[in-house]
């Protein structure tokens, strides 16, 4: 077999293939084989039917027709393999010859992986906020621990700021009631706006069995985006009685038996929180350098398939429907067009950072081990609720773990660019986050970065209970 290649962009070449036509003998069986399964002739038992009989009854022209249909995604894979073309994508092939018992001719278009010039890693420098813990900050962890740990006490008395209340809720819109916009017995603690806009202000001041109207947007629904009419009903109201800070509370709310200790282990935890924050901050700062610095031509396929995965992922968690999205662009404030072309940016990116981050792995010949591969896809399905074994499973099913492979090695490959850039905090010191350039290291950067997430997500169910 002999193949050329003509280069029609940077993104795009066009492989021309000559196939000798006794490498198709294995396709030609193959092909007489399943035809002779199919047609019935008298004499002969299904599958065994001669193919001097096949090409009387059938034709020659319908043999060669299922030879080649069989023939060509190998042919084609091995014009890729002996040329070192980085396709990617599905190929537009045509075939330009057929001469039986001769050649077999093909030309295949495909989007290629652009070559791409990466400047030194060297000369990378960023800027990260500074790790300094402040009093004010652990006085505000210690006031949350106390806070977990306080008991809620009925009180007859006005609503007021810090309360936990429980009310019902009812929403209209031009007078008629929002289906699914009545609550009752909800339980909200006042000031932590995490319900309604306006629930605050209304219900400040009212006693239990007092009610107050109140305008505001609805965020979801049917009427998303549209202004409703609240009526809001305070049940009871309750303050929040916190422990004193002492010894005992400290035994009580963790294994020190001080809380000076206490504090000290506070301090401790949220400077390691800092130190992984500069880790991520500097991160994606570096990442970020990396990408303004370098061109990458971008091929038409990989953005598409980008857009598409995207779109679906939002399609997918609107149950696929139609009515839906158009009401989540309402809400967003969004045509289809703006939607579209956000994505389109999104995705621009994306890809452009995955050939810059493939291009220095490619350079610095970094590969993945099995450990390595095993530790992330345990991370990953801690990250999307699932045992990490079923999560794996459906990897495999999907045939996507290539996919991820291409993960931990572009991790790995930004790991080194981090580790050769200069960081600096916000006060001009050296930062040192060679601790995270290690398995360990980005375990913890992605484990923190996990908990932010479900801390996120948690605050939205909030906001939207």
């Amino acid at each position: 077999m002999k193949s050329t290649v003509e280069n029609l962009s940077p993104t795009r070449v066009k492989l021309a293939v000559e196939v000798p036509f006794d490498e198709l003998k294995s396709s030609l069986d193959e092909a007489y084989k399943a035809i002779g399964s199919q047609v019935r002739v008298p004499g002969f038992r299904p599958g065994k039917v001669p193919a001097r009989i096949i090409d009387q009854r059938v034709g020659r022209a319908a043999v060669l027709e299922e030879a080649i249909n069989k023939a060509l995604p190998k042919a084609y894979s091995d014009a890729v393999r002996d040329s070192g073309v980085k396709a990617l994508g599905q190929p537009d092939i045509e075939v330009t010859k057929l001469e039986d018992n001769e050649e077999l001719a093909f030309t295949a278009e495909v989007d290629v992986r652009p070559d791409i010039s990466v400047p030194s890693y060297a000369n990378l420098a960023v800027t990260v906020e500074d790790a300094e813990v402040t009093d004010e900050e652990i006085a505000e962890q210690f006031e949350a621990l106390r806070a977990r740990f306080g008991t809620l006490n009925a009180v007859e008395r006005p609503v007021v700021d810090g309360d936990f209340v429980s009310i019902d809720l009812k929403a209209e819109v031009d007078g008629e009631e929002v289906e699914g916009g009545s609550a009752s017995g909800l339980s909200y603690e006042v000031g932590s706006g995490s319900l309604i806009d306006g629930l605050d202000d209304a219900i400040l001041g009212k006693s239990a069995g007092e009610s107050a109207s109140f305008a505001s947007k609805l965020a979801f629904g049917e009427h998303a985006g549209s202004d409703a009419d609240i009526t809001v009903t305070v049940n009871s109201v309750k303050e929040r009685e916190l422990p004193e800070a002492d010894d005992e509370f400290a035994q009580l709310a963790s294994e020190f038996d001080t809380i000076d200790e206490l504090r000290a282990d506070l301090r401790e935890r949220i400077s390691r929180v800092k130190t992984l924050g500069q880790g991520a901050e500097a991160r994606d700062k570096v990442l970020e350098l990396l990408v303004e610095q370098t061109e990458v031509p971008l091929p038409e396929s990989s953005v598409q398939a980008e857009i598409d995965w995207r779109e679906h992922d939002v399609v997918h968690q609107l149950n696929h429907d139609d009515d839906a999205f158009e009401k989540y662009l309402q809400a967003e404030g969004k045509t289809r067009e703006e939607f579209t072309g956000e994505l389109r940016e999104i995705a621009e990116r994306s890809v452009k950072t995955q050939f810059i981050l493939d291009a220095i792995a490619d350079a610095e010949q970094v590969s993945v081990s099995d450990a390595e591969l095993t530790e992330y896809i345990v991370r990953q399905a801690q990250r999307y609720g699932m045992a990490p074994q079923e999560f794996a499973d459906q990897i495999v099913q999907a045939g996507n773990i290539g996919a991820l492979v291409a993960d931990v090695r572009r991790n790995k490959a930004l790991a080194t660019v981090l580790e050769s850039a200069t960081v600096t905090d916000a006060s001009g010191n050296t930062v040192d986050l060679s601790a995270l350039n290690t398995a360990e290291g980005q375990a913890a950067l992605e484990d923190a970065e996990l908990a932010a997430e479900l801390a996120d997500d948690d605050d939205d169910e909030d906001a939207n209970a």
